[in-house]
């Protein structure tokens, strides 16, 4: 799925359908992030990142082909530094990603609601990180305290934000 081809759901319809799952495998993201992309509606496929106030693998992430897939980010919940601006937010936009959600903080907001995509974060930041080519990717993350995996599915709308193992649609 890409975000040029947004499916109908509705996270609260997700969470009614799958309220008594007690596998795991449906989970639901804290309403702590804040919407900061063009687009308020998306989902697909989890791709992760896991950095701490160094953005180095989140623009390698976005600079590969998103093929409609999430970046979920693991920042740590740092407030301290913007993991995604404006640049970043172009190129994950032109390759093809469907979201981002950084489990920290976004610049270059106004350069970020022009985008065709989908961008959560916690909070804006407009200090940028420092490059130090530290991170992993690939690799299964908590967000907020919710365990991602690469592979899982993210849903997000105006209500939230949900996580499955598998796709619901």
């Amino acid at each position: 799925m890409t975000s040029s081809a947004p499916r109908i759901f509705s996270t609260c319809d997700l969470c009614d359908a799958h309220k008594n799952d007690m596998s795991g495998d449906f989970r639901v993201l804290p309403p702590v992030f804040r919407d900061f992309g063009g687009v308020r509606k998306f989902c697909g496929r989890v791709a992760t990142v896991k950095c701490f106030e160094d953005n180095s693998m989140v623009k390698a992430e976005v600079d590969s082909p998103g093929l409609g897939r999430v970046l979920v980010v693991d920042g740590g919940g740092s407030l301290r530094h913007a993991l995604l601006g404006g640049n970043l937010g172009a190129a994950a936009a032109r390759n093809g990603w469907a979201g981002v959600v950084i489990d920290g903080c976004a610049r270059d907001l106004g350069e970020l609601s022009l985008q065709p995509m989908g961008i959560r974060a916690l909070a804006a930041m407009p200090l940028p990180t420092e490059k130090r080519n530290q991170g992993q990717s690939d690799v299964p993350v908590h967000i907020q305290g919710v365990r991602v995996r690469p592979g899982d599915w993210l849903y997000a709308d105006e209500d939230g934000m949900v996580v499955s193992a598998k796709a619901l649609l």
